[in-house]
């Protein structure tokens, strides 16, 4: 009996498929800066910088379908190969797993549960050892990008006010009230403007984890939407946005793969586009 494919996968289920040739571990660089993977990492884990996978060579846009399927194929993963995500911010597993949906239809993708942290709050070994794994040829599902999960600037400026939309804001509370741009302490960049959408209601990413960066059960997820008036039964469409779409991809998350709702869209330009664009409006 074939196992069913879930989206969500435990260290238990992962530690168990360590070694498996037919089972790839990708860790997701989040900062160009930041090589935490040399560090220690899953056994076996190989390490992709989100932007040089997951974004064109060129343009601010998603690889093409055959792009992807070249980046894929140049690191050993055939179509038959089960990806498991992870990060050291549970986000950026999640817009993995969204981008490879969205551009190749990969048909087994997941994301670790608790990514790197609950790995080792567990107990489970890390490594620092580099593996290479020998090029194989990848042939994409589809030749032109899926952006049914997507949602672009001009038909988010045109549906402000609309009756059932829900527009939801992922980012930190000091980013949503217009205090900062770029959350932390730092230098303060990413857009032009602060500020939000208009209309936009709060929904803060970290609300959907634990403490351990595992993912809050499905009947709290709910509740978590339920209380921005987000479910399915309250509002016909939602669109998610952040600051560069990271955050905002973990909500899409949980409403499609684990809820199994399909009213959510990600804004992909998010707010370091409208922040920036002449003729959007801001709300304080």
């Amino acid at each position: 009996m074939t196992e069913p494919i879930t989206p969500l996968v435990s260290g238990d289920w992962l530690e168990e498929r360590l070694g498996d040739p037919l089972t790839r571990v990708v860790e997701i660089q989040y900062e160009a800066d930041m090589d935490e993977y040399r560090d220690g990492h899953v056994p076996g884990a190989v390490n992709w910088y989100w932007k040089d996978m997951f974004w064109h060579d060129r343009d601010r846009q998603f690889p093409t379908p055959q792009l992807m399927a070249e980046r894929f194929g140049a690191k050993g993963i055939s179509p038959e190969t089960t990806v498991v995500f992870y990060s050291g911010r549970n986000q950026y597993a999640m817009f993995a797993y969204w981008v490879t949906k969205a551009m190749t239809g990969h048909p087994d993708a997941r994301v670790l549960d608790g990514s790197q942290k609950r790995w080792q709050l567990d107990g489970r070994t890390l490594t620092k050892d580099v593996p290479d794994f020998a090029p194989v040829r990848y042939e994409p599902r589809r030749t032109d990008r899926d952006d049914s999960t997507r949602i672009f600037c001009q038909e988010v400026k045109a549906a402000l006010g609309k009756p059932g939309l829900v527009i939801l804001d992922g980012r930190y509370e000091s980013e949503y009230s217009g205090e900062r741009v770029k959350p932390g302490t730092g230098f303060d960049y990413g857009a032009e403007r602060h500020g939000r959408i208009p209309g936009a209601r709060h929904l803060m990413w970290r609300r959907l984890f634990n403490e351990d960066n595992t993912l809050k059960t499905p009947a709290e997820l709910e509740e978590v939407f339920r209380s921005v008036g987000a479910a399915p039964d309250q509002t016909d469409e939602v669109v998610a946005y952040c600051r560069l779409s990271h955050r905002a991809s973990s909500l899409w998350f949980t409403a499609t793969q684990i809820l199994g709702w399909d009213h959510l869209r990600v804004y992909d330009g998010s707010w370091t586009e409208w922040g920036s664009s002449v003729g959007l409006p801001v709300e304080l």
